[in-house]
């Protein structure tokens, strides 16, 4: 196989291909390495997804686990596979800047647990990628590092937070990444760029070393921490790795597949006919339902409320540093074209949480529904899967997305809910790419479910996989 042969093919395979081509024998992990970084080199000019790199230290990791594995067999599950980590998680040697300026060179000597447990493996980590700032938007654009573009489509959003991550995988830049999501942000960028993302389930996977940190438990309880990757056995691997259990196994095909009945909330066509499809596809082995599931229609109103819990005030805190926190004043100044050290998305976002934020009454009131959700749901989802949209449409252009999420006309009830319901709940949720618009642009579903039935959303997500394609690797027209 010729050099430019070998390289498509490496940058094409997911992480469980690559670490068996390695055991063989028929790839080194030097030889991956390099080309993955050679392919972010070629391709982050135009897209901007990686931020920070560590690749003379990977070269040299490669380099080892080559040695390594010529004196022995090897254990690690991913031993000698290069991976891409999103920005919020801390890795020993890199920054972790949450993309504001004055934390720049805050260098780590501690990795995340989930980094500790990738290395331990033998994940070789080559760059950290790009989030809006304080991971506080579904957009990726912050004062510090700038704008994230879909790589199918430069003019486009990648999503957020996890956006570069999003657009890394779908260059194939990498054989896996990690993201995490508070309000779909494994699930936007998964769904825009094409990839496949699962988004763990409440406390299954740690988050220490995540910045910034959720500090009220009704916020630590909608973080959900995964694998961004380009398959299905690849998510399910990742996810064995990073999670505190392992996931138990159920015969999926006693599941009911849920869909939606018609709601009036905001669907494309083509997104529509997609999900259509799906119903038909799986009424074939499958029990069907049509129905909306319980609180569905209270969720997007009970993820804002969490979301400015306590105004916002330990976002702005940990967004101004040692500056007082004004941010209609940082607002205004980056409207009018001044130089300011938030992005407006983060400025304007701290301005909403702050309008939005809920009473103490109102806190206890969320209390109490989520105590009444969650065991309602534990019986509604214990044998059941929805099969939901993600977002309206495909990837929009820049800033649209935020326009419709974060109005003060509170439109963001029309586009959160098919997201939002499985932060609220705490609950598993896979995406896969399942077709594309008119405009090439991918469109996926997410499969939900609860905590316990992961392996469930997997063999369902594996067969939705098979069926629709899932994951095309980018080939850019940029380079």
């Amino acid at each position: 196989m010729n050099s430019l042969r070998q390289d498509a093919a490496i940058l094409d395979m997911d992480a469980t291909q690559l670490k068996a081509e390695l055991d063989k024998g028929n790839v080194t992990s030097s030889q991956a390495t390099e080309t993955f970084i050679a392919h972010c080199k070629a391709t982050n000019p135009a897209v901007n997804f990686l931020v920070e790199n560590r690749f003379s230290e990977a070269i040299d990791e490669a380099n080892q686990a080559d040695r390594e594995r010529r004196r022995r067999n090897p254990e690690g599950k991913l031993f000698g596979v290069p991976i891409s980590m999103k920005e919020s998680f801390d890795v020993v040697g890199m920054q972790t800047t949450g993309g504001l300026p004055y934390r720049q060179g805050n260098v780590l000597a501690t990795d995340a647990e989930i980094v500790q447990r990738l290395k331990a493996e033998g994940a070789i980590i080559i760059g950290k990628t790009n989030t809006p700032a304080l991971c506080f938007c579904q957009e990726t654009d912050n004062a510090l590092y700038g704008r994230t573009n879909n790589p199918r489509d430069l003019a486009k959003t990648v999503g957020g937070s996890s956006g570069g991550e999003g657009a890394c995988i779908a260059l194939g830049a990498a054989a896996a990444g990690i993201g995490s999501d508070i309000g779909g942000s494994i699930r936007f960028p998964s769904h825009f760029n094409g990839v496949i993302g699962f988004k763990s389930g409440n406390a299954q996977v740690s988050s220490n070393g995540s910045y910034p940190a959720e500090e009220h438990p009704l916020q630590q309880r909608m973080l959900g921490i995964g694998p961004m990757t380009k398959s299905v056995r690849d998510a399910e691997l990742i996810y064995s790795i990073i999670a505190n259990e392992a996931p138990m196994e159920k015969d999926v095909t006693t599941f009911t597949m849920t869909f939606l009945s018609k709601m009036n909330l905001p669907l494309s066509k083509e997104t529509k006919g997609f999900l259509d499809t799906i119903k038909d596809f799986l009424s074939t082995d499958f029990p069907v339902s049509q129905e909306i599931p319980p609180y569905f229609q209270e969720t997007a109103t009970l993820w804002q409320e969490i979301m400015s819990i306590d105004g916002a005030s330990g976002a702005a805190a940990e967004a101004f540093g040692t500056r007082p926190a004004q941010p209609l004043r940082e607002f205004l100044f980056d409207k009018l074209g001044k130089q300011t050290e938030l992005h407006r998305y983060l400025s304007w976002a701290l301005i909403g949480a702050s309008l939005f934020k809920p009473s103490e009454s109102k806190i206890n009131d969320i209390e109490s529904i989520i105590e009444k959700g969650d065991a309602e749901l534990d019986h509604y989802l214990n044998e059941r899967i929805l099969v939901l949209p993600i977002y309206h449409s495909a990837a929009l252009l820049h800033g649209k997305v935020y326009k419709e999420l974060f109005s003060i006309r509170k439109t963001y009830t029309q586009y959160i809910p098919y997201v939002a319901y499985a932060n609220v709940w705490g609950l598993p949720a896979l995406t896969i790419p399942i077709g594309t618009d008119r405009d090439g642009m991918p469109i996926g579903v997410q499969l939900v479910s609860n905590i316990g039935n992961e392996a469930a959303l997997f063999r369902l997500g594996a067969r939705l996989e098979e069926e629709y394609k899932g994951y095309t690797r980018v080939i850019p027209s940029f380079i």
